[in-house]
């Protein structure tokens, strides 16, 4: 038995999220927290020149080789929380075609400066829309982005 893709692993999960959405009418079986997180950080680290900070590692996920750390926010949703100034941060959209599209990709103080205008949540979290970062993320220049693997 040959080892599937990442891709093709994703597939199965939502497949299996429309057909149990199929036999419970009005429920929802999206996947949420930890394991959107995780995906997302697996997923990056295969399409950005990044490597994986361990699991437990402090506000940051990763790290490119010049030493840059990078935060890493995945979502199923139209926002993306943020609870401090990260050095780096790239955010992700994870669609249920299992494809991920980068909706910010910049230096960590460009996206933080959007919580100016925000309210932390009870837990200090600020949640800032996917159309606030994609405005945000116009502005980066390209020798400010995490570069991808292989450019």
């Amino acid at each position: 038995m040959g080892h599937r893709t990442v891709k093709e692993l994703l597939e199965n999960i939502y497949e299996i999220v429309r057909e149990l959405e199929e036999l419970f009418p009005g429920r929802r079986f999206t996947p949420d927290g930890h394991m959107v997180g995780s995906i997302g950080e697996v997923l990056a680290e295969r399409e950005y020149d990044i490597k994986l900070l361990p699991s437990n590692a402090k506000d940051h996920d990763a790290k490119t080789e010049d030493g840059r750390l990078v935060q890493i926010r995945t979502t199923q949703g139209n926002s993306a929380p943020l609870k401090k100034r990260p050095d780096y941060l790239i955010v992700q959209k994870l669609n249920p075609d299992a494809t991920v599209d980068e909706i910010y990709n910049g230096p960590g103080h460009q996206a933080w400066s959007i919580t100016k205008t925000l309210k932390a949540d009870n837990e200090g979290h600020f949640n800032i829309s996917l159309g606030r970062y994609r405005k945000a993320d116009k502005a980066i220049p390209e020798d400010q982005r995490i570069k991808r693997r292989g450019t």
